[in-house]
C-alpha cells in the first residue's frame, strides 16, 4: 500500500499555512514543516522555549548549540527573529496569539479530542510539555501522525482511550494515508493517498468518515 512519506506530509501541512501566520511546530514530526515553508511567504515560527522567527534546519556543520527548539534540535533564526523568557512564550500560547499549532498525536477522536502526551501504559514516560497550552490556546490545531499504530490499530477513533490533552480542539488531521477535517458532522476526508479508495480508508479507520464534498 502506498503511503505519504513524512516529508510529503510535512510539505502538505506547509501548503495550508497562510501568509502572516504565527505558528508553533510541536516536537517530532511537526518540526519538519519548517523545511517546506515557501521563502516568499512571511510566516512566523514560534517555539515554546522562547523563540520567535525560526527558519529551516541549519546545514550540517552550521549548528549553533545555543539556538534550539523545544525538542532540543538545532534551528536557524530569520532576520528579525527574537528570544524571550519561557514565561512570556507560554503567555503567547495561552493568550490566543498563535494562529496555528502543529502537533503529533497518539489518538484523535471523531469529535476532535486530542491525546498526545501519555498512552497510559505503566512503563510509558508522560511527556505533556506545552501541548495542553497549545491545544487550547492556538486558533487552529493541525495534527500530523501515522494513520495506524505499528500493530495496525487506528489512531483515529470514535472516543480516545488515552488520557486527553485537549477536548474538541483538533481542526485538521494529516496522516500517511489522508488529510481529514474535523467538522460538526464528523470526520470529512479532503484527500486520500493515490491508489487507496474511500472504502479502503474507512476499513483502516476506527471512526466513521465522510467523503469529500
Amino acid at each position: 500500500m502506498k503511503r505519504f512519506t513524512r516529508e510529503e506530509i510535512a510539505a502538505r501541512v506547509a501548503q495550508d499555512i497562510p501568509e502572516g501566520a504565527y505558528v508553533n511546530l510541536g516536537i517530532g514530526l511537526p518540526t519538519k514543516v519548517a523545511n517546506y515553508l515557501p521563502a516568499d511567504k512571511e510566516i512566523f515560527l514560534h517555539s515554546e522555549n522562547g523563540v520567535l522567527g525560526m527558519g529551516p534546519a541549519p546545514a550540517p556543520g552550521e549548528e549553533d548549540e545555543d539556538l534550539i527548539n523545544a525538542g532540543k534540535q538545532p534551528v536557524t533564526l530569520l532576520t528579525g527573529g527574537s528570544y524571550f523568557h519561557h514565561a512570556d512564550s507560554f503567555s503567547m500560547m495561552r493568550g490566543g496569539h498563535l494562529d496555528i499549532c502543529v502537533l503529533g498525536a497518539f489518538q484523535v477522536s471523531a469529535k476532535g479530542d486530542l491525546a498526545n502526551w501519555h498512552t497510559g501504559a505503566p512503563d510509558a514516560i508522560p511527556a505533556v510539555g506545552g501541548a495542553m497550552d497549545l491545544a487550547i490556546g492556538a486558533k487552529q490545531v493541525f495534527v500530523m501522525m501515522d494513520h495506524q499504530t505499528k500493530t495496525g490499530e487506528s489512531k483515529l477513533v470514535e472516543a480516545c482511550s488515552y488520557p486527553l490533552t485537549g477536548i474538541g480542539c483538533v481542526n485538521r488531521i494529516y496522516t500517511d494515508l489522508a488529510v481529514i477535517d474535523v467538522t460538526p458532522q464528523g470526520l470529512q476526508v479532503r484527500e486520500i493517498v493515490e491508489g487507496l479508495t474511500f472504502a479502503q480508508l474507512q476499513e483502516l479507520t476506527g471512526a466513521p468518515l465522510r467523503p469529500a464534498a
